[in-house]
C-alpha cells in the first residue's frame, strides 16, 4: 500500500500541475473585451471630433426619399443628430422634378419648330428611328400604323397609339437621345415632338409647338384610353348569385363545332358529321357565291378606268403632296429641282431607272436600268411600298408607304410633274 501511494501521489500531483497551467493559459488567450462605448457614445464622440467647416466650404447635401423625406436629413433614427448634411434646396430638388403631365403640369416655357425639329431628329435620332421616324431594324416606330391597332399585328406609334403628347415630351426630355439622356435643350426638344408630329400628318410643315398652344394638339388614339371601371360596371356579373340548375327553359342544339371549322378535324371526322349539318353548311357557303362572283366581275371591269381618272383627280394630287413630304428630305420636284441625297424626280413616270445625270445610283439600280426597267406607275408603286425588298442593296433608307391610298397620291403627285 505504501508503495502505491509513493507512486499515486507524485502522478496525482504533476497531472495538477498541467491542469492548472492550461487553464491560466486559456483565460489569458480568451479573457473577454472590456465593453466598449455605445453607438450614441461613439456618435457623438464623433460628432466632437469632426472639424468645423471652414468658410467658402459647402455642407454636404442629404436627400431623402420616402419615409425619410419626413424626418430632417440630420436627424438620427433615436432623435439625436448625426451631424451630417443639410436639408436640399428648391434649386436641387427641381432637378430631379421633370416630369410632365398630360394637363401641361410641369411643362418648361419654350418652342421648336417643324424645320428645326427635322435636322435635330436626324442628327440626335435618325440612326435608330430612321430619317422620317418610320424605325431602323427592330428599333421603334415613331410614325405610321393608322388604323392599325385592331390588327393582329398592330404598329403602336406616337400616331397611331400613344394618348398624350406630355408623354412624348416627357420621354424624349428624360431619355433621349439613347446613350446622352438630357443633352437636350428644352426648345430642341419641343422642335423635335413637333417634327414627330409632322411625321405623323397631324401638324403641317410650319407648324411652331409652344406651351402656349401644346395642349390644343389633339392625339388620334386619345380616346383610346379609358379608366378601368369594371369593378363597378361588371359587379353585377359577380355580385349576383349564380344560377345552378334551370337556368334555361330549354337547350337546344343549333350548330356544331367541326361545322363551323373552329374544331381541328381528325381522319373519318368529315364522314362522321350528321348530313343535315354538312348540308346546312353547304347552303350557306353555296348561297352568296353567285352575288360575289358578278361584285367581283364588276369590279374587274371598272378597275382600270378608276385608275386612269385617279391620275388626274386634283384631290389624289393634294393628298399626293402631303405624303410627299416624307420624300422633301432626299428628293425634289416642280420648277429648279435638283439631286440632293436623292435624284430630283420631274418626269419620274415614265423615265428609265437610274438615268438621272449627274446622280450616284446604287450599283443595283443602275443595273436594273441597264437590263431595262422604267418607272412605270406601278413600278414605282411597287418600289416606294417596300424599296429595300424590291431592289436588294438599294441606298434608300426609306421604310416605304404601307397604305395603296398613299401610293395612289403619291403617284398622281408625281404624274404631274412632267421632265424637260
Amino acid at each position: 500500500m505504501s508503495k502505491f501511494l509513493e507512486i499515486l501521489g507524485p502522478a496525482l500531483g504533476g497531472t495538477a500541475v498541467v491542469l492548472g497551467g492550461a487553464w491560466l493559459s486559456a483565460y489569458h488567450l480568451n479573457a473577454p473585451e472590456p465593453l466598449g462605448p455605445t453607438a450614441q457614445e461613439r456618435q457623438e464622440q464623433q460628432a466632437m471630433a469632426a472639424p468645423a467647416p471652414t468658410e467658402g466650404t459647402a455642407d454636404p447635401v442629404v436627400l431623402a426619399t420616402g419615409q425619410d423625406a419626413a424626418k430632417s436629413p440630420t436627424s438620427a433614427p433615436d432623435g439625436g443628430s448625426f451631424g451630417l448634411g443639410r436639408a436640399a434646396t428648391a434649386d436641387e430638388l427641381a432637378a430631379w422634378d421633370l416630369d410632365v403631365s398630360p394637363d401641361g403640369t410641369g411643362l418648361p416655357v419654350g418652342s421648336g419648330d417643324v424645320e428645326t425639329g427635322e435636322m435635330l431628329f436626324s442628327e440626335n435620332c435618325a440612326v435608330c428611328h430612321g430619317e422620317f421616324a418610320e424605325g431602323v431594324d427592330n428599333w421603334p416606330k415613331l410614325a405610321g400604323g393608322d388604323d392599325t391597332l385592331a390588327d393582329k399585328d398592330p404598329v403602336k406609334t406616337v400616331g397611331s397609339y400613344w394618348p398624350y403628347l406630355s408623354t412624348v415630351w416627357d420621354y424624349v426630355h428624360r431619355s433621349m437621345p439613347f446613350g446622352h439622356a438630357q443633352s437636350l435643350e428644352t426648345d430642341d426638344v419641343y422642335a423635335i415632338v413637333a417634327y414627330i408630329l409632322y411625321s405623323n400628318y397631324l401638324v403641317e410643315d410650319d407648324f411652331v409647338l409652344s406651351d402656349e398652344n401644346f395642349l390644343d394638339v389633339e392625339m388620334p388614339n386619345a380616346a383610346g384610353f379609358f379608366i378601368d371601371d369594371r369593378e363597378t360596371s361588371e359587379a353585377h356579373f359577380w355580385e349576383a348569385d349564380p344560377c345552378m340548375e334551370a337556368c334555361k327553359d330549354s337547350v337546344e342544339i343549333t350548330m356544331r363545332a367541326r361545322v363551323l371549322d373552329v374544331t381541328p378535324e381528325e381522319e373519318g371526322a368529315e364522314s362522321a358529321a350528321p348530313a343535315e349539318d354538312v348540308t346546312m353548311a353547304a347552303a350557306e357557303v353555296a348561297d352568296p357565291a353567285p352575288a360575289e362572283t358578278t361584285e367581283t366581275t364588276a369590279a374587274a371591269t371598272v378597275t382600270e378606268p378608276e385608275t386612269e381618272t385617279a391620275a388626274a383627280d386634283p384631290e389624289l394630287i393634294a393628298a399626293g403632296e402631303r405624303v410627299f413630304k416624307k420624300c422633301k428630305a432626299c428628293h425634289q420636284v416642280g420648277d429648279g429641282a435638283t439631286n440632293k441625297t436623292g435624284p430630283q424626280l420631274n418626269g419620274v413616270i415614265g423615265r428609265p431607272a437610274g438615268s438621272v445625270e449627274g446622280f450616284s445610283y446604287s450599283s443595283p439600280l443602275q443595273e436594273a436600268g441597264a437590263a431595262g426597267l422604267v418607272w412605270t406607275p406601278e413600278e414605282l408603286s411597287a418600289f416606294l411600298a417596300k424599296p429595300r425588298d424590291y431592289m436588294k442593296g438599294t441606298k434608300m433608307s426609306f421604310a416605304g408607304l404601307k397604305k395603296d391610298k398613299d401610293l395612289a397620291a403619291i403617284v398622281a403627285y408625281l404624274q404631274s410633274f412632267p421632265g424637260d
